[in-house]
Parts: structure tokens; C-alpha cells; sequence
């Protein structure tokens, strides 16, 4: 058995790659044409229920007029009620033919019972699941003091995905509807001071990835990595000095997730040109782990030197 392990390791890997080379070129072409097709049958959401968690600011509050704008009817969730209302009549004045609101906090599962059950009895369906509601802190994990702080960000980011999911899992099936879950570029860019946050998105992939599987053609997922986004989080993340990437539009971003949700796309990451980094950490880790240790953890260890 040893000796197997041994020879599929010297084996393999030159064999896949020779295998790679000659498939590449055909499965590209192949891979859009299925995009062109799907493009071109792109779901009409038009009358459609859509369920939004997060959806009191940033990416969550523009995911809700974008759909707002191709007619669909939405159930707009968060904690904060009175910013609800006020997105709730500007997605009525983009042209949603009916919007509720209900107030919840995603990583209380009672809550999350509560809310898809509200959606389904009000409007009689459940089309689409947006699990967008995410918190982060920013700190090095060496000066982090009580990690119990931290809990709330695995509670809101993963298992407030998951346990919207699970209730809402038999009305989508019943429409073979979708399933959007925002992610995060950071779950594979390592990125400093973010540890906790970058561990709930990691996971959060996994587990729709896997469910995705589980599910096959009943319920489309469609898991979004955003890079760094105009909203409130992000203006948080800049004055942790992140200034090193560009903000797309979070209005921008937010289109190419409702496009991309009813194409029935796999997986989206914005800004495009960020999939460069996930292959850079693929191909060259050790450049990525420098250039951020040396821009985020290094220069605040110097200046606390001094």
C-alpha cells in the first residue's frame, strides 16, 4: 500500500498535468457556451418571492432594489426595523409589487424559523433565499483577549446561513428555487487581523458547496465571493488600513449577484479580476503571505516598537 501511495505521488501529478493541457482549450469553450445558454434563459423573477437577510445596508439593501427592479416581491430581514421600512418603500418605489418586512436576528434559530414561515404565509411561496446577513471584528488573534467575543461572528456568518436554510429548504424545493449565499474572497486570501471572519466564510463555503451536491437539481446554489464592496463593513476594514484594493459599487456588485443568481451561475466572484488572487495563492502562496504580513502585521509591530 505504501508502495502505491508512493508511485500515485510521482504519477499523478505529471499525468494529470499533460491531461489538463490537452482538455483546457475544449472545456473553456464548452464552459461558455453553457454560460451563453444560460444567459440567454436566464430566469424571470418577475412575481417572484425573495427572502433577504442582511438586507438593512451594503450589499443585502441593493440586492433588494436590483430585484426590486426586475419585479419580484421580497421579504427584507435584519434587526434594525426602521432602516428596513425605509429600503422597503424605496424596493416598492423601484417597482416590487409587494415587500414585507420582519425584524430578526439570523443567529437565533427561532428567529429564522419565525421569518421564512412569515414569507410563506404571507405570500404563499418562497422563490429565491439571500443569505447575506455577516458581522466582522478586526484584530491581530495575538491581541485578542476574550475570544468569546468573537462567537458572534461564526453565529450571524455560518450558522445564520445555515439555519435560514434548513427552514427554507422544503419551500424552495417545492419551486426549485435558489439559493444565494455571500461569501468572501477573504476565506481563501488570508487576510491579517481578519481570522475569525475569514474561518466563517471558509466554512460557510464548504458547507453550501456540499450541499450543493446534496441537492443536485432540486435547489440551485449560487455561492458569491465579494472582494472588498462600498458598504459599511468595508468602510470599517479601510480603517484597518486596507486601502490596498479598490471598492467596486456595492449597486454594482449587487447587479452581477442578481444576474448571476438567475443564470443559475455555480459561483461569482466581484470584483472579476480578484479570481487572479485565488490562483496566485494556488500557484505562489509564499508571495501573498509575504506582501500581507509585511503590509498589515509588520508595519504595526515596528510602529508599536517605537
Amino acid at each position: 500500500m505504501d508502495f502505491l501511495h508512493k508511485f500515485l505521488g510521482i504519477a499523478l501529478p505529471p499525468l494529470m498535468l499533460i491531461v489538463f493541457s490537452i482538455t483546457l482549450a475544449p472545456f473553456l469553450f464548452l464552459k461558455f457556451l453553457y454560460f451563453l445558454k444560460r444567459s440567454k434563459y436566464s430566469e424571470n423573477v418577475a412575481g417572484k418571492v425573495i427572502l433577504i437577510t442582511g438586507a438593512s445596508s451594503g450589499i443585502g439593501e441593493y440586492v433588494a432594489y436590483e430585484y426590486a427592479r426586475r419585479r419580484a416581491c421580497l421579504s427584507l430581514i435584519a434587526r434594525r426595523e426602521d432602516r428596513l421600512q425605509e429600503i422597503a418603500n424605496r424596493a416598492r418605489q423601484l417597482g416590487s409589487p409587494e415587500v414585507i418586512v420582519v425584524p430578526a436576528d439570523v443567529s437565533n434559530v427561532e428567529d429564522c424559523k419565525h421569518f421564512v414561515e412569515e414569507t410563506v404565509n404571507h405570500f404563499g411561496q418562497l422563490d429565491h433565499l439571500v443569505n447575506n446577513a455577516g458581522v466582522t471584528r478586526f484584530k491581530l488573534f495575538e491581541d485578542s483577549v476574550q475570544l468569546s467575543d468573537f462567537a458572534s461572528i461564526m453565529d450571524i456568518n455560518f450558522w445564520g446561513s445555515i439555519y435560514s436554510t434548513h427552514n427554507a429548504i422544503p419551500h424552495l424545493r417545492k419551486r426549485k428555487g435558489k439559493i444565494v449565499v455571500l461569501a468572501s474572497t477573504a476565506a481563501w486570501m488570508a487576510m491579517p487581523r481578519l481570522g475569525f471572519y475569514n474561518a466563517s466564510k471558509a466554512a460557510v463555503i464548504s458547507f453550501f458547496e456540499t450541499l450543493r451536491v446534496e441537492l443536485r437539481s432540486h435547489i440551485g446554489i449560487t455561492i458569491v465571493t465579494p472582494g472588498l464592496i462600498k458598504s459599511e463593513m468595508s468602510t470599517k476594514l479601510s480603517k484597518a488600513k486596507a486601502a490596498w484594493s479598490l471598492a467596486m459599487s456595492t449597486e454594482e456588485c449587487a447587479k452581477a449577484i442578481v444576474a448571476s443568481a438567475c443564470r443559475g451561475d455555480m459561483y461569482l466572484t466581484e470584483p472579476s479580476w480578484m479570481k487572479v488572487m485565488f490562483w496566485m495563492k494556488i500557484m505562489c502562496p509564499e508571495v501573498l503571505e509575504w506582501y500581507f504580513h509585511s503590509r498589515f502585521v509588520k508595519r504595526r509591530q515596528t510602529s508599536k516598537d517605537s
